[in-house]
């Protein structure tokens, strides 16, 4: 099931889909979209994609070049980008679960190890999502490229993560180097807790495996904070 844009936080956010958990083996049906774990996955990378555009045109109008100058701690800013984009993904997610609760009829999981895994996704998710954001707002030349510079890499990205196309239907090549990026992770765990055990037989190894995917996310965090520290601007490339 679809779930419209509008519920997201601007006309930029794509569509989402939140199947029912007891339909697994409906989304492997021909013209079907294997969507479980989309809402959550979408924020993060939303949330990561809009974090990166705002701290670019932070970086363009001079505010970062302001703050250096403030006496309060840098890491002050990075807290309170990375705090706005916790606070605004729970919610959004919240919304979003109550909607197909509501009005489609998810049944969301009953068991406490199954929401301990929704908890680890989820906070590994926004923290890779967040760090790496903040490590891609130095890649535009400017802010009013930001926004294109940011958003291609990203869309391109939900496309072969099986976020719109089911990823048993896309090419192994195409698999592959999906496996490398986090968004593939992070719905197949997500896809972990509303589909079940039964759902896991509808992926490509037959599990869902979240060991795995939990050291992908780990990686891209570490990766994304290496990342920051090392090539982080507070400058524009017009201030030297």
């Amino acid at each position: 099931m679809i779930l419209p844009r509008w519920i997201g936080p601007g006309p930029a956010d794509p569509p989402v889909a939140v199947p029912h958990r007891h339909r697994a083996a409906d989304r492997r049906r021909p013209g079907g979209a294997d969507r479980t774990g989309d809402p959550a996955a979408l924020r993060h990378l939303l949330r990561e994609q809009n974090l990166g555009i705002g701290i670019a045109g932070d970086r363009e109008d001079g505010t970062l070049k302001r703050l250096v100058g403030l006496p309060i701690p840098r890491a002050a800013y990075f807290i309170g980008k990375i705090a706005s984009v916790l606070v605004m993904t729970v919610l959004q997610v919240a919304i979003l679960l109550a909607i197909a609760v509501l009005f489609y009829g998810l049944e969301l999981p009953a068991e406490v190890p199954t929401w301990v895994t929704f908890a680890w996704v989820f906070v590994l998710g926004v923290s890779a999502a967040s760090v790496l954001g903040i490590a891609v707002s130095g890649l535009p030349r400017s802010g009013k490229s930001a926004t294109a510079v940011i958003s291609l890499p990203f869309v391109v990205l939900q496309f072969v993560s099986g976020v719109f196309v089911p990823i048993t239907e896309l090419p192994d090549w195409l698999v592959n180097a999906a496996s490398v990026f986090p968004l593939k992770w992070m719905c197949q765990g997500f896809r972990s807790v509303f589909l079940g055990d039964a759902g896991a037989a509808l992926e490509l190894t037959g599990s869902y495996e979240l060991g795995k995917a939990a050291l992908v996310l780990a990686a891209w965090l570490v990766g994304g904070l290496l990342l920051c520290v090392t090539t982080f601007r507070w400058k524009g490339r017009r201030d030297g």
